[in-house]
């Protein structure tokens, strides 16, 4: 199985700390936030990563190279303007799927997330588009976004649950979007939960989502 690690994003939230630094380069107790998620890719298996990039990605390239430091091949999917998460993925469908995998699902890892989930232990059920890890509701997003019913997903219940930017999906998922279209992944999942075609779990290690400088001083402080 192949990885994809979204890093296209600008942060503008984060800065003025990302308008000299990809917020995926943004560290953690020394070391930068898409290192940890290629050293726990490295770790639960995975040997082949993409990653698409657009805002300072020239950065992102030089500080990881080939991925060989992590035993990983590392393929870059840079885009002139961020895409949105689905169309960063259908934009680089061709490297998720070649040499004959049009039919194996991917992990995709949200750059920008600081966490512990096992990638080893996520996996797609038979005749499904998409399986998402979810997390309890951050003080910043207390309504949730998904819930769970019998480890199906769907889109309203009790709880309600946060995605942690964790999902695992079907190449076919992205079938509709064109390489190189901006598109929103939330209506791919709606599709998928209404022809009921996608699951979830409900994770309750470490997740925080780097989405201002606070937060990061916070938890750099938390890890200390």
């Amino acid at each position: 199985m192949r990885a994809m690690i979204l890093a296209a994003g600008r942060g503008e939230r984060m800065r003025p700390l990302t308008d000299h630094t990809p917020k995926p380069l943004l560290k953690v107790a020394g070391k930068a936030l898409i290192v940890l998620h290629l050293e726990n890719l490295a770790k639960a298996g995975f040997k082949e990563v993409i990653i698409n990039h657009a805002h300072l990605g020239n950065q992102i390239e030089a500080a990881l190279g080939d991925g060989s430091q992590w035993g990983l091949k590392i393929t870059y999917s840079p885009e002139q303007k961020a895409l949105e998460t689905a169309g960063g993925i259908a934009n680089a469908l061709h490297f998720l799927t070649q040499n004959d995998s049009e039919n194996e699902p991917f992990i995709v890892v949200n750059g920008d997330v600081f966490t512990d989930i096992d990638f080893a232990k996520i996996k797609l059920a038979p005749n499904m588009l998409a399986h998402l890890v979810l997390v309890e509701n951050p003080p910043q997003h207390p309504n949730g976004d998904f819930a769970i019913e019998a480890g199906m997903l769907i889109n309203q219940g009790a709880p309600m649950h946060t995605f942690s930017g964790v999902g695992i999906y079907h190449p076919y998922l992205f079938s509709s979007i064109k390489a190189g279209d901006n598109a929103k992944l939330a209506p791919l999942l709606r599709q998928a939960i209404a022809e009921k075609k996608a699951t979830a779990q409900y994770y309750q290690g470490v997740w925080h989502d780097i989405g201002t400088p606070e937060r990061l001083q916070a938890l750099n402080k938390l890890m200390l």
